[in-house]
């Protein structure tokens, strides 16, 4: 018969340290208390934790604590800056919102004073423990905290697909693939044959969802891809120099562009056209593929869809409160549809626009 290695606890721990297990239970919650312990003893807990590779067992922290109902958002990056705003309030709302109807109270983490950007772990102690699960919000993280994290069974779901190597991770996604092929789909239908795509210079998860569905709808519209031209924009250089002067001049009457963090390259598409003398949409459709907020672009109706970012934000409490009644390490993903928005940057092509001059 072979004996399972049971795994170590936190009395093991305070037999290594020769302390309480009152004190190691403080270090390792994570919260306010932890500051009550000296930084040396703090210290040689956390490294015995490691060396015997305790990690918190959220099913048994819930069985003999119970909940908190606490729950937790924990932002990547500010999201109250002025310039964020209109972006980032709606997920915040949403979640406020649901945390109420389910009963919970809301805890807000930014780690805005954390060295080095934001981290979820100080010195090796997941802060966001004081809550019973958390909401993460952002565009940049840390995957070593997303990893460290799953170890833990640390339940949380994030806004926006993420992607950590080896690992899932729980979710709720703006549905950026089926959107954009629809999009696509449009133009095709309205006779657009020749395309450009421009896209950020950045290889995340959004980015690749988009451009994704540019593909299917291509392809779906059999469209080659010498017909496809696909443009880069340096988001700390946002120019397109001549590219729309040479678009028109190879037959392209549509264009799609991805959204940067702000508007930076539908601002950039739109000045070029202005500097050449294009019409929107008389000479060219343009469409874009999301909501961003509108700083530096005229606010004119873009054809566009919109992304359910309220219902995003109620739907990760619903998902992250399935999570707290389900076995560690169950993963939830959910995908929502984007809601197009007509807009008025879109026309049929031009008869014989398509023609390369």
């Amino acid at each position: 018969m072979v004996r399972q290695r049971r795994r170590p606890t936190q009395a093991d721990i305070a037999r290594v340290v020769g302390v309480s297990q009152a004190t190691v239970s403080m270090v390792v919650s994570g919260g306010p208390a932890s500051e009550l312990v000296a930084e040396r003893t703090r210290n040689a807990v956390l490294e015995a934790a490691a060396e015997l590779g305790y990690v918190v067992n959220a099913a048994a922290r819930s069985l003999q604590g119970g909940r908190n109902r606490m729950l937790g958002v924990y932002t990547f990056e500010p999201v109250f800056a002025v310039d964020q705003r209109e972006f980032y309030l709606p997920f915040l709302l949403g979640v406020e919102e649901a945390t109420a109807e389910y009963g919970y109270d809301l805890l807000l983490f930014s780690s805005a004073s954390s060295p080095g950007g934001r981290r979820i772990y100080a010195g090796g102690v997941n802060r966001l423990k004081v809550a019973d699960g958390c909401v993460l919000l952002g565009r940049s993280l840390h995957q070593d905290d997303m990893t460290a994290l799953l170890r833990e069974d640390f339940p949380f779901v994030f806004i926006g697909r993420r992607e950590v190597p080896g690992e899932e991770l729980s979710y709720v996604a703006a549905d950026y693939v089926g959107a954009t092929r629809d999009v696509t789909r449009s133009l095709t239908r309205l006779g657009h044959r020749r395309l450009a795509y421009v896209k950020v210079a950045d290889d995340k998860e959004w980015t690749k969802d988009r451009e994704s569905g540019f593909r299917q709808g291509i392809e779906e519209a059999g469209i080659a891809a010498g017909d496809v031209h696909l443009h880069t924009l340096d988001e700390a250089s946002p120019v397109l120099g001549g590219g729309i002067e040479e678009w028109l001049a190879e037959g392209i009457t549509a264009v799609l562009v991805e959204p940067s963090q702000d508007d930076t390259a539908i601002s950039a598409v739109e000045r070029a056209a202005t500097q050449a003398g294009v019409s929107v949409p008389r000479d060219l459709s343009v469409v874009l593929l999301g909501d961003p907020p509108l700083v530096n672009a005229t606010a004119r109706d873009w054809a566009r869809f919109s992304i359910p970012r309220e219902q995003m934000g109620r739907e990760a409490v619903r998902l992250l409160l399935e999570l707290l009644d389900d076995e560690p390490g169950a993963v939830r993903q959910l995908y929502l549809d984007c809601i197009p928005v007509a807009g008025d940057s879109v026309a049929e092509p031009r008869p014989g626009a398509e023609a390369p001059r």
